[in-house]
């Protein structure tokens, strides 16, 4: 097959298991049917099955990697259309992005610390819990590996997605914004999306929460790798 035919053939089919998986999950919202678990596990079986090299396969979807770019400054559309939200309460929104942006690096200095690592691994693991778009730019700066972070991004974003409602049950939190602030905070887009679900007030503060935490790391990620 050539490389041409490989590449049309590898997008099509990437763009493709992201719609059937999203109209799985419609069908049946289980948290095991998310599009964010099922797309990445049906392309790697595609991957394998066809026998592409990694290097090769994220060489042909490279165009759905430039569009975190655009994806990055469409943020600023709902922080616009949200401003009474953001206004009404700003003080929860600068807490919990402060909050998550600390606990985040610190989090992830502590797993270092239990858990021996390869300098690399431990570097791009640092802002695990903000969206992909601002992670790959920030992640630069504590001299991680991109591709690596988005990985890490994404099972950050998981494993949040998967334990929020026992943890909010655990710990008592009751409150639409306390919900939407965690989840966005901790868990970037996946988090969001579950917080969508839970309610509609829910997914706007974890969209601004998310969007705040992002903007904030890459400006930050300069001073934060040299306080780390």
């Amino acid at each position: 097959m050539s490389d041409s035919l490989l590449a049309a053939l590898s997008l099509v089919v990437t763009v493709a298991f992201y719609y059937l998986s999203k109209q799985l999950y419609k069908r049946k919202a289980v948290i095991w049917l998310a599009p964010i678990l099922v797309a990445p596990i049906a392309v790697i079986i595609f991957v394998l099955a066809i026998g592409i090299p990694l290097h090769d396969y994220f060489l042909y979807t490279h165009f759905l990697v430039m569009m975190l770019g655009p994806a990055t400054i469409a943020f600023a559309l709902p922080i616009y259309q949200q401003r009474q939200i953001i206004l009404r309460y700003p003080l929860t929104l600068i807490i919990g992005v402060s909050a998550g942006l600390v606990l985040g690096l610190l989090s992830s200095l502590l797993l270092e610390h239990l858990f021996p690592m390869p300098p690399e691994l431990a570097q791009s693991m640092l802002v695990r819990s903000v969206s992909t778009p601002f992670a790959m730019v920030a992640t630069v700066s504590f001299g991680g590996i991109p591709d690596l972070t988005a990985m890490l991004v994404l099972m950050t974003g998981v494993v949040g997605m998967v334990l929020c409602e026992p943890v909010f049950k655990v710990a008592g939190i009751r409150t639409t914004l306390a919900k939407g602030v965690a989840l966005g905070a901790a868990s970037h887009g996946a988090g969001t999306a579950k917080a969508r679900e839970i309610g509609s007030e829910e997914g706007v503060i974890a969209s601004l929460t998310m969007i705040f935490a992002g903007i904030a790391m890459v400006l930050g990620a300069p001073l934060f790798s040299l306080i780390i």
